[in-house]
C-alpha cells in the first residue's frame, strides 16, 4: 500500500508544481498551498479509485469531533493539526489513515521543521507501543497509523522541493523536484 500512495502523491505534487508554480513563487501561505495541493489529491484519489478518502487541509478531528492527538517520544498527550491529510474521516475503520503530509518554506525556523518531523514520525507509526491495535474494528485513542508520512520544503529562490518520506515511524527515503 506504501509504494501506491507514494506513487499516487508523487504523480500528484508533480501536477501541482506544474499548475501552482507561479502561485508557490508569490509567496502565498503555507494553507493556501495545502489548499490547492488538496484539490489535485481529491483528483488523483479518484483516478486510483480510492473512494471514500478525503484530502483535508488543516484537519484536526477524530472520532466524535474530539481533537486529534499523538503521544511523543516521552508518551505526553499533544494535539496536533497537520497541514494536509488523506483520511476516510473515521468511515474506513480498518484503512483510515492514508498519507500526511507537512509543508514547509526553507525559510522557516529549525524549531518549527523539528517538531513537524516528530508529527511525521509519530503519524505513521503503527501503534504506541501496544496503547492500541490496529484491529480494523476500533479506532486508535491518539492518530497513528498512516501508512505514508511526507515532509515538503518549498525553497523559492531554487524553485525546488525537498521531500522526507516517513513509514512506520521511520523516516524512508529523501527526494528534490523542481518546479
Amino acid at each position: 500500500m506504501e509504494e501506491l500512495l507514494t506513487e499516487l502523491f508523487d504523480e500528484t505534487v508533480t501536477i501541482f508544481f506544474a499548475r501552482e508554480a507561479q502561485n508557490i513563487l508569490d509567496d502565498v501561505a503555507e494553507r493556501n498551498l495545502c489548499g490547492r495541493l488538496a484539490i489535485y489529491l481529491t483528483t488523483k484519489l479518484q483516478e486510483y479509485k480510492l473512494m471514500g478518502y478525503y484530502a483535508d487541509p488543516e484537519y484536526n478531528r477524530k472520532q466524535g469531533g474530539k481533537i486529534k492527538t499523538i503521544l511523543d517520544s516521552e508518551m505526553n498527550e499533544i494535539t496536533i493539526q497537520s497541514d494536509l491529510i488523506v483520511h476516510s474521516r473515521g468511515e474506513i475503520i480498518g484503512m483510515d489513515n492514508l498519507i500526511t503530509i507537512e509543508m514547509k518554506k526553507s525559510t522557516r525556523p529549525e524549531a518549527e521543521r523539528v517538531a513537524d518531523r516528530i508529527r511525521l514520525r509519530a503519524m505513521t507509526q503503527d501503534s504506541y507501543d501496544g496503547v492500541w491495535s490496529n484491529d480494523g474494528v476500533t479506532l486508535p485513542e491518539h492518530v497513528c497509523g498512516y501508512f505514508v508520512g511526507v515532509y515538503m520544503i518549498l525553497n523559492l529562490a531554487s524553485r525546488s522541493c525537498f521531500f522526507e518520506y516517513y513509514e512506520h515511524g521511520q523516516l524512508v527515503g529523501e527526494r528534490v523536484q523542481t518546479f
